[in-house]
């Protein structure tokens, strides 16, 4: 029953009473936003800007993310950097870290923003893996752990002491009590629990690694907090079925709405205290379900992504 309660509570939040009004001055502070060339990580680095951060839109596409920027400039009149970024390609993670450590020496927030959901199955990144878990999971903590120095020396030179990584999951990692390793490659394995099962898989596999990096460097000042953002209206479902699109919209907010709850995350001063939280919509704590928790799964989930990186 106390499932049910938190998912209805997830899907039906009650208004909000935090909002960008209430972000603080940002000068000084270097950010990074994946996906941040459309929907919620647009909106997120939109109020980034207005509060004056120094933000990074990493994006795949020069042509879309160049769009994105003029279309923030017009908004906020500042300036996101492209950082070209593609996160189905582990090669091209490490080539994106190398851009950005070339030209800054400090990493205050990182928004582990973008995902792809419910491709075809057979769609595979780069390295071969599933697509959905190895964008939105192994893709992201490749960033995240190659990052890593340079967020524990900002920390180091923090007033605060911290940084933060921001880690945007769904209320959908309720659906998967275990992750299915077998699945990250093989074909029969993936097909057996379909397309909509592996997004599912892939969103528990971000608090499963939100909460284990708040274990492994808390201690050294970084914040990790993972999040869902809401039932949204955006470009993430551009490949979910029009049936399925159709039966969510009566449960759908504006996109907007979205970025309210990883913003608080990463920018409110409260937020310092987050680390291994769960916000729901609307940047609210809430509670990850007790498989993400399991400090067991976490540890085997991060010895089996160390491996698929160690000779990138």
């Amino acid at each position: 029953m106390g499932g049910l309660i938190s998912m209805v509570d997830e899907y039906f939040p009650p208004a909000p009473k935090w909002s960008v009004d209430d972000i603080p001055d940002l000068t000084g502070q270097v950010m990074i936003v994946t996906g941040g060339n459309t929907g919620i990580g647009k909106e997120t680095v939109e109020a980034l800007l207005k509060h004056n951060a120094k933000v990074y839109l990493a994006a795949r596409s020069k042509v879309k993310a160049e769009e994105a920027i003029q279309d923030l400039r017009v908004k906020t009149g500042k300036d996101a950097i492209w950082l070209k970024l593609d996160l189905a390609d582990l090669k091209s993670i490490k080539a994106a870290v190398e851009e950005f450590t070339s030209k800054e020496k400090e990493l205050h927030v990182l928004f582990n923003n973008a995902g792809v959901m419910m491709p075809e199955l057979e769609d595979l990144t780069i390295q071969g893996y599933d697509l959905q878990f190895g964008t939105n999971v192994l893709g992201h903590f490749f960033l995240t752990k190659l990052l890593l120095p340079t967020l524990i020396s900002t920390a180091q030179n923090s007033p605060s002491g911290k940084v933060r990584v921001v880690n945007t999951s769904s209320s959908g990692h309720t659906g998967r009590d275990r992750l299915d390793f077998s699945s990250f490659r093989d074909f029969p394995a993936r097909q057996k629990i379909g397309s909509f099962g592996l997004y599912l898989q892939s969103k528990l596999g971000n608090v499963v690694f939100s909460n284990e990096l708040a274990r492994r460097y808390g201690e050294k000042g970084i914040v990790s907090v993972s999040l869902n953002p809401g039932n949204l209206t955006t470009d993430l479902q551009r490949t979910t079925p029009r049936i399925v699109m159709f039966l969510a919209g009566f449960i759908f907010y504006p996109v907007q709405m979205g970025a309210l709850t990883q913003l608080r995350a990463g920018t409110s001063p409260e937020g310092v205290d987050f680390n291994g939280k769960y916000l729901k919509p609307w940047a609210r704590i809430g509670e990850s379900s007790p498989a993400s928790r399991d400090p067991t799964q976490g540890e085997e989930l991060w010895k089996w992504l160390e491996e698929q990186v160690k000779n990138i």
